[in-house]
């Protein structure tokens, strides 16, 4: 029966020329590497090496049987390598990148997926804004990420849009939720919007700068917040009014703003949410079970986009 073990003597002698030198680079006894030899050569019954002196000549059967010696090698070790992969997921930690809004919605649904199905894991969720995510993605510290996709740097990333969610317009006067709101109203309007250190590459600021280019204005904001859930609170007190996603207003204006309400934008505007990762990355178990329960999550709250 043809082994591992008697490729891995095979291939040592092959390339040492020599049963000595591969005792030597495998750290066996020389009559073992030996026996291994005449072992796989019953096997196959032919001969794969001579002997010429102190050394080995390989026959043209050993030139043509190396590349499957080799290959099958290789995919041994990657079978090994897979396995030891899937021990490390159930016992080792999981990170993986979510901007704000993307943890908003399903933050801690997609932490509970994952320790439903491995308990022994420890789960990161790191990011704040799309553009920090991006960066720990470049450097190198996650595997990949889920982000908005307006303010991208594409290059060197596999980009894969999963959903797409509407920006609206919260107010908490309902004399500006009768209409869908215009550039020309936006561009009017006093505003309290989040994400005020990453203001310039914020995806719904991106988005809004763009709709209201032919006005030749930029959204007015009154008041800078970081975070939605008190820009959501200071709309629902009436201090100015906000445009956030259509999946943030649904969660956060029963709980934080009762008394204000939401229109759509004319034309409507979306954000888009994708997976992330570097270029021809390999992925990890961890990373592409993170991929996995995080799409769903997503697409069962925002509009689906090429729903798998």
């Amino acid at each position: 029966m043809l082994t591992l073990h008697q490729l891995r003597c095979f291939l040592a002698a092959y390339e040492e020329g020599s049963l000595t030198a591969a005792a030597d680079r495998l750290g066996y006894a020389q009559p073992s590497v030996s026996e291994q030899i005449r072992n796989l050569e019953a096997t196959l019954g032919a001969p794969l090496f001579r002997r010429v002196g102190r050394g080995v000549v390989a026959t043209t059967v050993a030139d043509e049987f190396r590349p499957h010696a080799e290959r099958t090698l290789a995919a041994a070790e990657e079978a090994r390598a897979a396995v030891a992969s899937q021990v490390r997921l159930e016992t080792g930690t999981i990170r993986f990148g979510m901007f704000g809004i993307a943890r908003l919605y399903a933050g801690a649904d997609l932490v509970a997926d994952v320790l439903a199905r491995y308990p022994g894991v420890r789960v990161e969720l790191i990011g704040t804004n799309s553009t920090e995510v991006q960066e720990e993605l470049r450097r190198g510290r996650l595997e990949a990420a889920m982000i908005a996709v307006p303010q991208l740097e594409s290059e060197g990333f596999t980009v894969t849009p999963v959903a797409r969610d509407e920006l609206v317009y919260v107010s908490r006067d309902p004399a500006r939720l009768a209409t869908a709101v215009t550039p020309h109203r936006l561009s009017l309007a006093t505003l309290v919007m989040p994400e005020t250190t990453f203001r310039q590459v914020d995806s719904v600021r991106i988005l809004l700068r763009q709709m209201l280019h032919e006005t030749g204005r930029n959204p007015q904001t009154r008041i800078e917040v970081e975070d939605v859930e008190t820009a959501v609170e200071l709309a629902g007190m009436g201090l100015a009014d906000t445009v956030i996603t259509k999946g943030a207003a649904e969660q956060l204006l029963p709980r934080l703003a009762p008394e204000a309400g939401w229109v759509s934008l004319r034309p409507r505007q979306y954000d888009t949410l994708a997976i992330v990762h570097r270029r021809d990355a390999i992925l990890s178990p961890a990373a592409r079970l993170m991929i996995e329960l995080a799409t769903a999550r997503i697409q069962a709250i925002a509009e689906p986009v090429n729903p798998r």
